[in-house]
């Protein structure tokens, strides 16, 4: 992050917030599903002001990590990779040990991040039939996963 930047909060956020909508959607991010049951997003506040918004869905140990986005004017400012440590941090908390997410475009952003591209043959199950992978994102988004460390 930044020098002298605070580090930013998630707080749990209702899928039907209306700028959690307009944020993914002024992304190109899937909003399809964001009231169906297992869906946990967050608010990414810094400063007491939101700067983005993040989310997961867990299967068993496996999380699908999705809808992580930071407005316009936030970006460019490390909170993208702050965020993405906290919400992988809040997924362990609930027994998660896998992630896993799709992406259309930022796939070299969370390789360097760690995670790495997989077949889609090869993803869970569960993760390929959620709402999201089997009919929200297109089929060739690609598919990344990162072990998540103790």
């Amino acid at each position: 992050m930044a020098e002298g930047a605070t580090v930013p909060v998630l707080l749990p956020v209702e899928g039907s917030a209306p700028d959690l909508r307009e944020a993914l959607a002024v992304e190109g991010l899937p909003t399809g599903d964001l009231t169906e049951q297992g869906r946990r997003f967050f608010r990414v506040m810094r400063n007491g002001a939101t700067v983005g918004f993040a989310g997961y869905e867990l299967f068993g140990e496996n999380a699908l990590l999705r809808s992580i986005v930071i407005t316009p004017d936030n970006k460019g400012k490390g909170l993208g990779e702050a965020t993405l440590r906290h919400l992988i941090d809040k997924a362990k908390e609930e027994g998660a040990r896998q992630g896993y997410l799709l992406t259309i475009s930022a796939a070299p952003y969370f390789e360097r991040l760690g995670f790495s591209r997989i077949d889609r043959a090869v993803a869970p199950k569960a993760i390929m039939n959620s709402m999201q992978a089997a009919s929200l994102c297109p089929a060739s988004a690609i598919i990344l996963t990162k072990p998540f460390s103790s």
